[in-house]
């Protein structure tokens, strides 16, 4: 029985193509994916930022605050810290759950008085704002 030219041909030519598809898939969601933030948990004053996307730590003295700081700092959920006399204000990384985080930080942080969340297209969203803020960037700061 003589072979087909074509059947011995069009398999290798349809693996080939299959795989040039995936591989241009991959190079596509490469493309889209956004940039890794910078992290940076070295304390900067608060000042000058407006966050929309952040769980804040208060704490009843500067002393405690300090002392919690390099804890806070440490922490792999952290990407940036902030800090406001008696109170520490962290950006999450990207995919973190601001209020899952804020519970254990809550339970870990024993002298904290309050750990607050703030999300302001969470709120926006409750208050059925007519006219809302802007939503809040990646980064979690106006």
């Amino acid at each position: 029985m003589e072979e087909k030219p074509l059947a011995r041909v069009l398999p290798p030519v349809i693996a080939l193509a299959l795989a040039a598809g995936v591989g241009l898939a991959f190079f596509v969601a490469a493309l889209k994916r956004p940039p890794d933030l910078p992290v940076d948990t070295n304390p900067a004053p608060l000042a000058g930022h407006t966050l929309c996307a952040a769980v804040v730590v208060t704490f009843p003295t500067g002393e405690d605050m300090r002392a919690a700081t390099q804890s806070l700092r440490d922490d792999p959920k952290a990407r940036r810290v902030f800090v406001d006399p008696p109170s520490v204000s962290l950006l999450a990384v990207p995919g973190t759950d601001l209020k899952t985080w804020a519970q254990e930080l809550h339970a870990r942080l024993r002298k904290a008085e309050r750990v607050t969340v703030i999300d302001a297209d969470a709120t926006a969203a409750r208050l059925k704002l007519t006219a809302p803020p802007p939503k809040c960037p990646r980064e979690g700061e106006y």
